[in-house]
């Protein structure tokens, strides 16, 4: 009897059987498709994983001569040399504020764009305005530099040798005016990307159910309330999704747009130094390899908290938009 009793707790449930046998079976149906996945696991992998080989630099004195594991450690001194410096609080509150402006003004122009677009009845027409959307995040950071350049030149240009002398107002040496740069920053940041994010939200307004419309609109709904009692909630998913993403990089700036668009010029970098800009400038200017470390190991844990934070507290309020 007890021997009966002790096979039956040692045996497999059915369930757990059929769960087995699927599997083999799944793996060979889906082997193509999972075979489409393996470059980019690769990519994954070669570009984010391995590279964190070298987060050990934070905790050491890096020598060229001994390399990394002949480098003697340091501990905690090139985090203590950061954080005891101006340099931290400042390129940890620019990052911050710029990433979280750029997140919110982004958000609402990108959905405000998108429910535009969605009111276009003619296709040809919405495809032009969705490729003429998209075309700004497409472009290289560094013509968009040019083209800023272009603008703001002092001598050449279009601001001060059009737009200024119209108003009768004096040209404005705006590289070497850093009161002006976060709105200038912020400008650049929403033309380059809120055209791709308004694309996204544009294709899950499409995905919504027309029926849904055409009861709204028997009821007597305006397209205001259209707007709001339907499109909104029902792509909030989506938005949810994009904008815990983009806190999980608040922290992670965009090197092309602080270093590239005003030119890595001096009298700017109080205003436009971000942590990517100081990890490059500490690497390349001062060579100091373990203090850039910190910093940027610095930035991926705060990251890493900020997007779990991010999104327990999306949990706590809707389990289903929660990423994980």
């Amino acid at each position: 009897m007890q021997e009966a009793v002790q096979l039956d707790r040692n045996a497999v449930s059915p369930a757990k059987i059929r769960r087995v046998s699927t599997f083999p079976r799944q793996l060979k149906k889906y082997k193509w498709l999972l075979l489409m996945t393996l470059p980019g696991v690769i990519y994954l992998f070669i570009n984010n994983y391995i590279p964190m080989y070298g987060v050990i630099l934070a905790f050491k004195n890096y020598n060229y001569v001994d390399g990394i594991w002949g480098s003697e450690w340091a501990g905690l001194d090139n985090f203590k040399f950061l954080f005891n410096s101006q340099d931290a609080y400042v390129i940890t509150r620019n990052t911050f504020l710029y990433n979280f402006v750029f997140i919110v003004l982004n958000l609402v122009l990108a959905v405000l764009a998108a429910l535009l677009i969605n009111e276009i009845r003619d296709k040809v027409i919405t495809r032009f305005y969705q490729s003429t959307f998209l075309l700004p995040h497409i472009i290289s950071m560094v013509v968009v530099a040019y083209l800023v350049y272009s603008f703001l030149n002092v001598e050449s240009g279009l601001v001060n040798r059009l737009i200024a002398k119209w108003f009768g107002a004096e040209a404005v040496s705006w590289y070497g005016e850093p009161r002006y740069w976060p709105y200038i920053l912020v400008i650049v940041n929403a033309w380059k990307n809120v055209g791709y994010l308004s694309v996204i939200y544009f294709a899950a307004i499409i995905g919504i159910d027309k029926e849904y419309y055409e009861a709204a609109t028997i009821d007597g709904a305006s397209k205001w309330k259209q707007m709001t009692r339907i499109t909104i909630p029902l792509i909030t998913p989506v938005i949810t999704t994009m904008t815990l993403l983009a806190v999980s990089g608040i922290l992670r700036s965009d090197f092309g747009l602080f270093y590239q668009v005003p030119m890595n010029t001096g009298a700017l970098i109080p205003t436009t130094n971000t942590i990517d800009t100081f990890v490059y400038r500490a690497m390349t200017q001062s060579g100091d390899i373990g203090m850039s470390s910190a910093a940027g190991f610095y930035q991926s844990v705060v990251c890493f908290v900020l997007i779990l934070a991010a999104n327990a507290a999306v949990r706590r309020i809707n389990k289903r938009d929660a990423l994980f």
